[in-house]
């Protein structure tokens, strides 16, 4: 029997039972649309997130306050009060591995623009912390040392708030309220992405600033006024493990830690970070990966159960072709490709179903502010395919194996 007929046969039955092999493939169409968008989620994911890390540059360093072990992936700002203006002061003067240092504090506001009215994320900052951060100004100007020196009332949009707030129109000049208090917007920064952290949702003002009118916790005690982070740059790659062990020594000078005592901050590079970022999101892939699998196991068990009631129904025409001179091995393609058909139209509807997932959440983040590029690569079709059909073969085996070993003449006297 040939290749093509064995095909136009399977699609024929296949066909006499539309809802039963409907139904079938409901299984494998959503582990494969499952696998499929959690595979292109994922990859765009890991793009962005590549691409945010290499737009903050490779030799940022963080200082948070508290102890290592309070920290997670990026610690909690504001968890504990052990860092201060001149603490980044001490740094920038005397670790020579340094080459800039940017000292951080941040709250959530109220953000009142026209009738527009937004609850986002305000920073403090140096004028610094732009290049250290590797920002970049779209229109207009970033903070300057006469800002903060005269802890002017200005701010500095990330470009998704800028464009929550104003839309198309140029915010620079007009005027926002920050929880009641009147600001002239300077700049809007350009977007970086979704990667990591928050400038795109983040405003930015002049750290005396902020500490003058928006700080609600103590500002100053006996080591000085208090931040929550400290943005630093290593001068090259090769240099920040020297950096951090100078920030380290300075810092626990500073602060009066004993050789036996634990530091009361906590130093994060970028690498560490992305690398902690990428096993989260591994874990995260993994895990819907597992569920998906589950599904097409699913799928391949509700395949191999509809082959053996297919072999049932049709032994009268299995026993009838034998007679007429079909091989065992006949019978045995014939119910491969029935389950290898199934299994494709499966997947290939599977294929449509995770294409619309993934338009569907690039849409939801685009309009949540998060934009992220999502694409269907050949690639991720062709293994998904190769997947569901796989899995029918496996699942029809048993079947056709059964239908091959059926006896003709006791198969022609079945009712």
């Amino acid at each position: 029997m040939k290749l093509w007929d064995c095909i136009a046969t399977a699609v024929r039955a296949l066909l006499s039972n539309k809802l039963r092999s409907i139904l079938t493939m409901l299984g494998i169409l959503i582990g494969v649309g499952a696998v499929v968008s959690v595979v292109s989620l994922g990859e765009a994911q890991r793009a962005e997130m590549e691409k945010g890390f290499a737009a903050m540059g490779s030799n940022l360093i963080y200082i948070l306050p508290g102890a290592p072990n309070q920290h997670g992936l990026a610690g909690t700002l504001g968890a504990a009060s052990t860092l201060t203006e001149e603490d980044a002061e001490a740094i920038a003067r005397e670790a020579g591995s340094v080459a800039g240092v940017a000292p951080i504090t941040r709250t959530y506001c109220q953000v009142v623009a026209g009738k527009k009215n937004v609850r986002t994320m305000v920073a403090g900052v140096t004028p610094e912390y732009e290049w250290i951060t590797n920002l970049t100004v779209a229109r207009g100007r970033f903070i300057n040392g006469n800002d903060n020196k005269t802890m002017s009332r200005v701010v500095v949009l990330g470009r998704v708030i800028a464009e929550n707030l104003f839309g198309e129109m140029d915010p620079t000049g007009q005027d926002i309220r920050l929880d009641g208090r009147k600001f002239q917007v300077i700049g809007v920064l350009e977007s970086k992405g979704i990667g990591f952290g928050t400038e795109d949702i983040t405003l930015y003002i002049p750290l005396g600033t902020f500490q003058s009118t928006l700080e609600t916790a103590q500002i100053s005690g006996s080591r000085g006024h208090v931040v929550q982070a400290i943005a630093a740059q290593a001068k090259s790659k090769s240099e920040i493990d020297t950096a951090i062990e100078e920030i380290t020594r300075i810092l626990r000078e500073r602060h009066r830690i004993r050789e036996d005592e634990e530091e009361d901050f906590n130093i994060i590079n970028l690498e560490s970070i992305a690398s902690q970022a990428e096993a989260m999101l591994g874990l995260f892939r993994l895990v819907l990966a597992a569920i998906a699998g589950i599904s097409l196991l699913v799928g391949g068990i509700g395949i191999m159960n509809i082959m053996l009631v297919s072999v049932t129904e049709r032994i009268r025409e299995i026993g009838l072709r034998k007679a007429v001179g079909a091989k065992r091995r006949d019978i045995l393609v014939q119910f491969l490709i029935e389950a290898a058909t199934l299994s494709f139209c499966g997947g290939a509807v599977g294929v449509g179903l995770g294409w619309i997932i993934t338009q569907l959440t690039s849409l939801m983040l685009t309009r949540a502010g998060f934009p992220i590029d999502v694409s269907l690569s050949g690639t991720i079709i062709l293994v998904a395919l190769v997947v569901a059909i796989t899995v029918g073969l496996v699942s029809g085996l048993y079947p056709a194996i059964r239908a091959a070993r059926l006896d003709p003449i006791e198969s022609l006297r079945h009712e």
